[in-house]
This record gives C-alpha cells, sequence and structure tokens, in this order.
C-alpha cells in the first residue's frame, strides 16, 4: 500500500513540475534588453504580461526592470503571443510556425476588434515580375490583421519552391483543405474566412488590373468579396472600374476549394496591364496601401457583420 501511495505522490509530482516548466521558455537578454522590449521580441503585449514575467523572475530581477545582458530570463507561453496569432503553415506537413520573427519587435496591439475573427491567406504566384510582391502584401495584411486581434493563417510560400511552376496540383489544394478544415472546427463559433490571393505577371512599375470573385452558392462569400472591392471601387484610377459587386468563381481550383472548405472563401486576383477590363479595377502597386485597402475592406465585413448581430 505505501509502495503504491509513493508511486502515486511522484507521479503527482512529475505532472506538477512539468506543468510549472510547461507555462514557461527561456529566452537570452541581449544588448539594450529591458523587460519592455524583450517581451515585444517575443511577440507579448508587455503592458498585460509585465507582471507575470516578474512573478517568473523574482530572483534573478534586482533592481526594478533592468535585465542582465546574457542572462536567460523565463518568458510565459501565451496564446495572444503575435508567435501564436500568426503563422505560416506547411500544409503538406501540417506544421506551424511564426510568421513574423525580427519583426515582433515593431509590432503591438492597436485594438481588439477583429478578437474572435480568424482568417487564413492562400497565395498563388504566377508572377515572372516583382517576385516578392505578394509575399510583402500578404505579410503587411497578415500583420495589420493580427494588430487588431485576429488570428492569422497563411499558406503558399513553400508550394513555389517545391513544386516550380505547375504549383497548384489537386494533392496541394487537397493538402489546403485537411489544413483549413482541421483549424475551422477547432474555432467553432468564431468568425473565419478564406482569401486566395492570386498574381499573375505583376510587374515592379505600371499599374495593375484586380479582381474580387466569390462561390455562387455562398452569401458570406459574397458578401466578404463584395467588402474587399467596394473598398478597392473607391480607389480606382479608372472610370471603367466593374460595377458588379464581385465576380463569381470559374476556374476549377477555385471551385474545388469552395466546394470543400468549410469557411467562406473568396478569391482576388492581381495582375499588370493598361487595358482595363469590365471586370476589373485598376489600382496603382503600391504594396503598403494595397494591403490596407485589403485589410480595410475585411474589417468592414467583420464590423457590418458584428453590428447586424
Amino acid at each position: 500500500m505505501k509502495s503504491r501511495l509513493s508511486l502515486l505522490f511522484w507521479v503527482w509530482a512529475c505532472t506538477f513540475i512539468f506543468a510549472q516548466e510547461s507555462t514557461y521558455y527561456k529566452v537570452v537578454a541581449q544588448q539594450g534588453d529591458g523587460i519592455f522590449s524583450l517581451l515585444r521580441k517575443q511577440g507579448l503585449d508587455p503592458a498585460k504580461h509585465y507582471g507575470e514575467f516578474l512573478e517568473l523572475n523574482s530572483d534573478k530581477i534586482k533592481k526594478g526592470s533592468a535585465l542582465k545582458l546574457g542572462e536567460a530570463y523565463n518568458v510565459p507561453y501565451a496564446d495572444d503571443s503575435f508567435k501564436k496569432t500568426g503563422v505560416m503553415v506547411e500544409a503538406k506537413k501540417d506544421e506551424e510556425e511564426p510568421i513574423f520573427d525580427k519583426e515582433l519587435a515593431q509590432m503591438s496591439l492597436k485594438s481588439d476588434k477583429l478578437k474572435d475573427a480568424v482568417y487564413y491567406l492562400i497565395t498563388e504566384n504566377n508572377t515572372e515580375g516583382d517576385k516578392d510582391f505578394i509575399k510583402d502584401i500578404t505579410q503587411r495584411l497578415a500583420a495589420e490583421l493580427m494588430v487588431n486581434g485576429a488570428q492569422v493563417y497563411v499558406m503558399g510560400d513553400e508550394i513555389a519552391t517545391d513544386l516550380g511552376d505547375d504549383i497548384f496540383t489537386k494533392d496541394v489544394l487537397g493538402d489546403y483543405i485537411k489544413v483549413v478544415n482541421k483549424r475551422y472546427l477547432q474555432n467553432t463559433g468564431k468568425y473565419q474566412r478564406v482569401l486566395f490571393i492570386r498574381a499573375e505577371n505583376v510587374a515592379i512599375s505600371g499599374n495593375m488590373n484586380v479582381a474580387v470573385y466569390h462561390y455562387n452558392k455562398s452569401t458570406q462569400g459574397q458578401r466578404f468579396a463584395q467588402n474587399i472591392q467596394n473598398v478597392f471601387k473607391k480607389k480606382s484610377i479608372s472610370s471603367k472600374s466593374s460595377n458588379k459587386a464581385s465576380l463569381i468563381f470559374e476556374d476549377q481550383n477555385s471551385l474545388y476549394l469552395a466546394r470543400n472548405m468549410l469557411p467562406a472563401i473568396s478569391l482576388l486576383t492581381i495582375e499588370s496591364g493598361s487595358n482595363t477590363m469590365d471586370s476589373k479595377i485598376s489600382l496603382k502597386p503600391d504594396k503598403k496601401q494595397f494591403a490596407n485597402l485589403i485589410s480595410n475592406g475585411i474589417i468592414n465585413d467583420y464590423v457590418d457583420l458584428e453590428f447586424e448581430n
């Protein structure tokens, strides 16, 4: 009986110790680090996690908030860390890693207006021009959504590297569907949307033509597309922009995703060109402004829906 009690106590003690250790990880202080700067570099809100940091490191902090160069400090694991609210997903392996690293030090929460919103950004880059255009746009967009409280998943970059030109096969699309649907179920009850961003021959200079599409059997997808397109139309540099709310999915890849993904999905296409078709909106190729326009449309869709509810 005694041996059994001893065994149970040992198991409990190990479990307790493991639980205690798993609440934090260690980070070595760099030149010039204080508590605020160290927490920001880890994607944490210093105002929110300052007290917890002091508790975890009470034996190492002697004078106010000064940190010792080269000393390892305990940093709390937190669900609201930008390392967790913004992740890149390698769809084939279903593995996550933070979208941002060094950029975390410059990021801070602006609002919680997107607190219960989850976005999945999928990129398809078929451009021969500015190879980094779609990556820069997606990262800027992800950051803006994150600092307003959203959870963001980004997919697509690893595909172009692995598969070359024919980047979107049925297997790849199937991997995206599995990744998105799995997380959709994990976030049941939250507002969730997919934005599929497709770039075609985007040049460094010259205007670009933009169009927004939705699945004709999804009212949520149509509304999502319409709110994004409405923002674009206000900044159009051509009077020949589309008056349609948005266009309908026609290509097989978009239709396959729309029919099999649980969240509503919209498609945003970007291509260079001086001749604006009736279905396109002509915009200047300003990465910062373009990312802001997309985020404004996305936020409008969420805020309008919240207001109605």
